[in-house]
């Protein structure tokens, strides 16, 4: 990561604050000087929708006759079979996220990408500060042609066309958990297909050499769980020439231990909290 991007990344905007995803979100996540982290998936009508999920979920989605979302229906509710003037349709901040009492309780909906990138352009535009996106596909090995498209390909074009359409794709870093879609991206890149951008490993327990032998190249940033994040791994994530963005430390000691680590960035629900620490 550049010296002039943000230390800290607001999780799914400021999932501790506003609800997760949403453009109230990313607005908090602006003014308080974050990276504005997120997810997309795509919808019926081939738009990239951010969500983490491809679905309802059931914690915080409500149904447009106002009746909550049941565990049992979720993966009913699948994005990929579902046209966005539906998706938008559903309220996913009214009730809130028990996993968050400090979250804000508004009417609020699953955007679209170009939505996002278009009210964080303006806030540039406005304030002359700086916006960083780092953009999550939502991408599983064994949904593909189920909750996301056939190809990696296909997932990745959708993404790009919308990114490169809305900003310059030196703000942006394009991170997944899926390395079928880091490969792809990468290809695409060598190829001059895709202008380049950033691309970040995410990973729960792979190690920095094996995140590189996986891929067959060295990505710009690893982003693995701070939990499995060791002394050791770090250090060897810098020789390897990746810089290190640990997801997601919502405790302020934890985020001054890893500081004093010298890890490379920060994801955190809680923007609030972070906007006080000097990295």
């Amino acid at each position: 990561m550049q010296a002039q991007i943000p230390f800290f990344q607001g999780h799914r905007g400021s999932r501790g604050l506003f609800p997760e995803n949403t453009v109230p979100a990313f607005q908090k996540a602006l003014e308080l000087g974050m990276v504005l982290e997120m997810d997309v998936c795509i919808s019926k009508d081939q738009q990239v929708v951010v969500s983490h999920e491809p679905y309802m979920n059931a914690l915080y989605c409500v149904h447009p006759d106002g009746q909550k979302v049941k565990k049992e229906e979720e993966k009913s509710l699948n994005l990929y079979q579902m046209d966005y003037a539906q998706i938008k349709s559903f309220d996913t901040g009214i009730n809130g996220n028990p996993l968050f009492p400090q979250q804000a309780h508004i009417s609020t909906y699953k955007p679209l990408l170009s939505e996002v990138l278009e009210m964080a352009e303006t806030y540039r535009k406005k304030t002359g500060k700086a916006v960083y996106y780092n953009i999550e596909i939502k991408s599983d090995s064994a949904e593909y042609g189920i909750s996301q498209p056939q190809k990696a390909e296909q997932f990745c074009d959708l993404v790009y066309q919308v990114i490169q359409s809305k900003t310059d794709l030196k703000y942006v870093t394009l991170q997944s958990f899926d390395f079928k879609i880091l490969k792809t991206w990468h290809k695409k890149t060598v190829k001059g297909k895709f202008n380049p951008c950033l691309l970040s490993a995410l990973v729960s327990r792979k190690t920095p050499d094996k995140v590189i032998m996986d891929l067959g190249f060295i990505p710009q940033i690893y982003s693995p769980d701070y939990r499995s994040l060791t002394d050791f791994e770090l250090k060897n994530c810098h020789h390897l020439g990746m810089k290190a963005l640990p997801w997601t430390v919502n405790d302020v000691k934890v985020m001054e231990e890893l500081i004093r680590m010298g890890v490379d960035g920060i994801i955190t629900d809680y923007p609030n909290l972070a906007s006080n620490l000097k990295p």
